[in-house]
C-alpha cells in the first residue's frame, strides 16, 4: 500500500499530484478541495458561536460544526481511498490487448474506479447543504468564507463527476454505466445550482451597492 496522501504536507502532496504517477489524481484533488471547502464552513461556524448576536442560533451552529467535522474527515479519507481504487485500473491499461482476460479485468477496474468519486460527490453535496445553513445563520463578518467554501465544494463536485464520466464511457455494461451517470447528473444539476445560489447570496451581501 502506498503512503497516506492525506497525511502529506501541502508541498509534498502537490509534488505528488504534479508528478507522472497515476495517483493522486483528479479524484484525490477533488476530495481535498472539498475538505478545504467544508473546513472554511467550520471556520465560519467557530467564529459564530459565543457571540451574543447569534445566541439564538448557537445550538444549530454547534450541530453544523459536528456534521462539518465528520464530512471533512470523510473527504480526507477519500483521498487515499480514491488512490486505492484507481491503481487496479492503471494496471489494467497495461494488460496486453490480446490477453483474453483483459476485457473483464478492465470492466471490473472501471467500476471500482467510479466508486470513490461517487462517494466524494455524495459527501460534497452534504457540505453544500451546510453552507446553505451557514449563509443564513453564520457570522456576517465571515460571510465571504462561506462563499469561498461553497465555491470549493462546487469545484470538488464537478471534479469528482469527471472521474466518473471518463470511466463510464468505456464500460461494456451500459446499464450500470447509465445508472452511475444518472446519479452524477442529478447531483450536478441540483447542487451546482444550489452552490451558485449560495455564492450569489454571499456576493450580494459583500459587494458595495
Amino acid at each position: 500500500m502506498h503512503m497516506s496522501f492525506a497525511e502529506l504536507n501541502l508541498k509534498k502532496f502537490t509534488d505528488a499530484l504534479a508528478s507522472k504517477s497515476a495517483v493522486p489524481g483528479g479524484g484525490g484533488a477533488s476530495a481535498l478541495v472539498g475538505a478545504v471547502g467544508v473546513a472554511l464552513g467550520s471556520m465560519v461556524g467557530n467564529l459564530t458561536v459565543g457571540k451574543k448576536k447569534y445566541a439564538d442560533v448557537e445550538g444549530e451552529i454547534y450541530a453544523i460544526l459536528g456534521r462539518a467535522e465528520q464530512i471533512r474527515l470523510e473527504l480526507l479519507n477519500l483521498i487515499d481511498e480514491d488512490a486505492a481504487v484507481f491503481e487496479p485500473l492503471s494496471k489494467a491499461y497495461g494488460i496486453p490487448k490480446d490477453d483474453p482476460n483483459r476485457a473483464q479485468v478492465m470492466e471490473d477496474a472501471l467500476k471500482l474506479a467510479c466508486s470513490v468519486p461517487l462517494k466524494i460527490m455524495r459527501t460534497v453535496c452534504k457540505a453544500i447543504d451546510l453552507h446553505k445553513e451557514l449563509a443564513e445563520k453564520g457570522s456576517a463578518l465571515a460571510i465571504s468564507d462561506v462563499g469561498v467554501g461553497v465555491a470549493c465544494c462546487k469545484a470538488a463536485l464537478q471534479g469528482a463527476s469527471l472521474n466518473i464520466y471518463i470511466n463510464t464511457k468505456f464500460m461494456q455494461d451500459r446499464e450500470y454505466a447509465a445508472s452511475l451517470e444518472k446519479e452524477a447528473d442529478k447531483m450536478l444539476a441540483e447542487y451546482c445550482k444550489l452552490a451558485d445560489i449560495i455564492y450569489e447570496k454571499v456576493m450580494g451581501q459583500i459587494r458595495s451597492k
